[in-house]
């Protein structure tokens, strides 16, 4: 059985016309490194019913994106530091996150997706975080070469006894990093996974979720059947996708 993963997509104004879009790299990552089929959901949220939405689906990616949450939605006032945004995602987002850990949908977040998760069970955000003592400068390389821009940059140190750990089977591991946006407070529900080694949080899961939910900061979906690690994470993702699946279709049947 090939799983059905949801993808909900950004929205941009283009000549005054909105699109709603979604990055080669993260379908392509679901399709080739999880075994899935790739569905990108239309950032629509009064319009679509998302129950009846994630009725049909087996799993759930959240992708970055050039935009971030915004403020409001965890309490801190807007402002140039953290934009741009995109409401009509978050509109879209916040709801299908937490629906979809409530009825234990495997869930995997990537960047903005990440930061949308801690957002979703109550953490907050911190922006710019290159500005923090001691802190890395975690934004993307100012190169054209993508290979460059999103080749490793930084080690992380995975926590023992870990989700992530147990997939990949190493205590550290490289990553690329592209963001100025970084966890704050972390949500109470999540257990972080893994630490950049200037503190900042990497990796995060859910503790009571009912299956796989894992939030990563950096971008596995970048060429992701060529990384060992990147296709680690998808397998494991699409792996708890099939076990859905294989269950929503005995339980229609039975129906």
């Amino acid at each position: 059985m090939t799983p059905l993963i949801g993808l909900p997509a950004d929205t941009a104004d283009n000549h005054g016309l909105q699109f709603h879009s979604i990055g080669d790299k993260y379908v392509r990552a679901v399709a080739e490194a999880a075994n899935g089929i790739p569905l990108v959901i239309p950032a629509l949220a009064p319009l679509i019913e998302l129950d009846s939405l994630l009725d049909r689906l087996d799993g759930l990616v959240l992708t970055g994106a050039l935009s971030n949450v915004h403020p409001s939605r965890y309490g801190a006032p807007a402002n140039s530091d953290y934009e741009p945004y995109d409401q009509a995602r978050d509109d879209t987002t916040i709801p299908l996150i937490g629906k979809a850990i409530a009825r234990g949908l495997p869930l995997l977040c990537i960047c903005r997706g990440y930061q949308e998760l801690n957002v979703v069970l109550g953490g907050t955000l911190a922006t710019e975080i290159q500005r923090l003592k001691g802190r890395f400068d975690h934004r993307a390389p100012q190169v054209d070469d993508l290979d460059e821009r999103y080749g490793p940059r930084h080690a992380i140190v995975l926590e023992p006894g870990g989700l992530l750990r147990s997939i990949v089977g190493a205590e550290r591991i490289m990553v690329n990093s592209l963001h100025r946006q970084a966890i704050d407070r972390l949500a109470p529900r999540l257990r972080v996974e893994a630490r950049a080694e200037d503190g900042t949080i990497e990796a995060v899961s859910v503790k009571d979720s009912k299956c796989f939910a894992l939030g990563v900061q950096w971008h596995p979906e970048y060429k992701a059947v060529q990384n060992p690690i990147s296709v680690k994470i998808f397998r494991a993702f699409g792996e708890a996708a099939r076990r859905h699946c294989a269950a929503r279709q005995t339980g229609f049947a039975a129906a």
